[in-house]
């Protein structure tokens, strides 16, 4: 019976996974369980001042074999036996170099502590050259390679991780057989491939992160990459030709793993895609509602039946790709490099003292001290929140651009910076918090323009993850600034709900993932509209932004 099938949704965010597992007649969470990765925790293999974000594997193999089986200790022996599929979803583009098994370099002897050798996670910017040599190279082809990615490659993606990578490596450009996305290469671990060249790819991350398509009968010919650096030649050949969508299967749950998880074989592994696309489908993604991941960054995806945008090319924006989302629709995405890190940025510069003064203070024990900074940075972004919502707007206050860690769309220039103007000496935090919040409220609506300006409509909008799930404020403010309502998901977990309506499609519980997303999608419990006295404003200070980032665009040495 359908009430009896399970499914496990995995979701590979930037600083933990979370694992639920839900009931596949009608998405109700029997459990869930999240893992905080204890070496990206402690900062190791990162350097911020330099935008080198590194995560080992390590952390996410103990992650998910932790979270998994706490949430079948939570759920029960008879959830366990009727588990039927498993699906994940992780951050992107976040790839690794690999041996010929598919074994990522940093599991093997010389390079367990080599940044190098580690996942580079979707943030790092270290490639900003190669992302800004790609881009020049690809105008000496008749053939536009980039036209299915907005025109303009990222030093976040694929291809520009990897030449910077070999470059800046030789140990590691000596036994990188493959280059690897995450998200592909959990369901690998998962079915326990040996092979790197029976590893199925994703549809997703190929599409929109490492320049594949159907129109070039795969990645651009070997030539486009050779050209570029010979380091690149023959790489094509240890890559793949063929892509998978989610609600395909990777394979089964191997023997291995089936024991380490207390599990049967006959549990059937998804294709993996990235959060955001995930995110979308269990945010019960509709057509032309631009659906909203918000979270570290944002992710913005659309859907559009092919017959109606045939033959559209969105500029600047990450990518358009079939069935990255939903098989049988054009998938789009566009997003920002920062949005929660964005006050997560500016809640650290007000907590420096805590950190440098408090817990070296001698009027309290390190105990306490140590419970005051916790507590006291815990509080900051709410009690920010809640006095900048009772300031009231003027059209002349504080003005900032949300660039803190580059732009990512539209147009994506990961060299550009933040910037604060109107600042004065009754310039206070919440005054400056407002500003950031409207930035980051404004970097959303310069993408709403873009597909509207490109011939794509935005009917609505749909906030997923957690600033949508916790941030009044901050959705009001998205809602004063777009002029449309926006809607919030019910689901705390909308990624991982959103892997397990993968799983049950993949499973074959359900023939499309449409029908998954009816049965189990848990619905909206707030809305939020525009405020009619604030909209005129709001719109004048969005013109401001726009000529505030102008200039800074026009300023920033490339």
């Amino acid at each position: 019976m359908l009430s009896e099938n399970y499914v496990i949704g995995v979701d590979f965010g930037t600083d933990s996974v979370r694992s639920i597992i839900v009931n596949a007649a009608n998405g109700a969470e029997i459990s869930a369980s999240i893992f905080y990765y204890p070496r990206w925790k402690k900062g190791l293999y990162c350097d911020a001042a330099n935008n080198q974000f590194r995560q080992h594997p390590s952390d996410y193999v103990e992650g998910l074999e932790y979270t998994i089986k706490d949430c079948l200790q939570k759920a029960g022996t008879a959830v366990a036996a009727n588990v039927k599929g498993i699906s994940v979803d992780t951050t992107g583009s976040t790839p690794i170099a690999v041996d010929q098994t598919g074994t990522p370099l940093s599991f093997l002897p010389g390079f367990e502590e080599n940044p190098n050798a580690m996942f580079v996670l979707w943030k790092d910017h270290t490639s900003v050259k190669e992302a800004a040599e790609l881009n020049q190279h690809a105008t000496k082809f008749e053939t536009n390679y980039l036209q299915f990615v907005g025109g303009i490659y990222s030093s976040e993606w694929f291809w520009a991780k990897l030449l910077h990578v070999l470059r800046e490596d030789e140990s590691v450009r000596n036994q990188c057989y493959s280059w690897v996305e995450h998200c592909d290469w959990i369901p690998y671990l998962l079915t326990g491939g040996n092979d790197i060249h029976q590893m199925k790819r994703g549809v997703c991350s190929a599409g929109h992160k490492s320049l594949w398509a159907e129109e070039f009968g795969g990645l651009p010919p070997e030539e486009f990459f050779s050209s570029w650096d010979g380091l690149l030649k023959g790489f094509t050949e240890r890559l793949f030709t063929e892509t998978s969508t989610a609600s395909q299967s990777a394979g089964n749950l191997s023997d291995d793993w089936a024991k380490r998880l207390g599990l049967s074989t006959n549990v059937v592994i998804g294709i993996g895609a990235f959060d955001c696309h995930m995110g979308a489908v269990g945010g019960q993604i509709e057509p032309y509602h631009l659906s909203k991941v918000m979270g570290t960054s944002t992710c913005d995806m659309l859907v559009a039946p092919f017959e109606e945008v045939k033959g559209k090319l969105v500029k600047g924006i990450c990518g358009q790709v079939p069935g990255s989302i939903i098989p049988g629709m054009l998938g789009m995405e566009a997003g920002q490099s920062a949005f929660g890190d964005a006050y997560a940025w500016f809640r650290n510069v007000l907590a420096w003292p805590l950190e440098n003064i408090l817990l070296k203070t001698s009027l309290v024990d390190a105990e306490t001290a140590e419970k005051l900074k916790a507590e006291i940075t815990d509080k900051i972004l709410a009690e920010l929140s809640k006095q900048a919502d009772a300031l009231p707007l003027n059209e002349d206050d504080e003005l900032a651009v949300d660039w803190l860690n580059g732009r990512r769309t539209p147009d994506a220039n990961q060299l550009l910076k933040s910037s604060f103007s109107g600042l004065d000496l009754g310039s206070n935090a919440p005054r400056v918090f407002k500003s950031l919040v409207e930035a980051t409220c404004f970097g959303a609506r310069k993408i709403v323009d873009r597909f509207r300006e490109e011939g794509i409509p935005v009917k609505g909008l749909i906030g997923l993850g957690g600033v949508a799930k916790k941030s009044p404020f901050i959705m009001q403010m998205m809602a004063d600034v777009m002029n449309m309502p926006i809607r919030i998901h019910k689901s705390e977990q909308t990624c991982a709900l959103g892997a397990a309506m993968f799983a049950a499609t993949a499973a074959g519980i359900y023939p499309k993932v449409e029908d998954a997303m009816v049965a189990m999608g848990q619905g909206f419990d707030a809305v939020y509209h525009p405020a009619p006295s604030r909209v005129p404003i709001y719109e004048k200070r969005y013109q401001m932004y726009t000529r505030l980032g102008t200039f800074i665009e026009q300023e920033t040495i490339l």
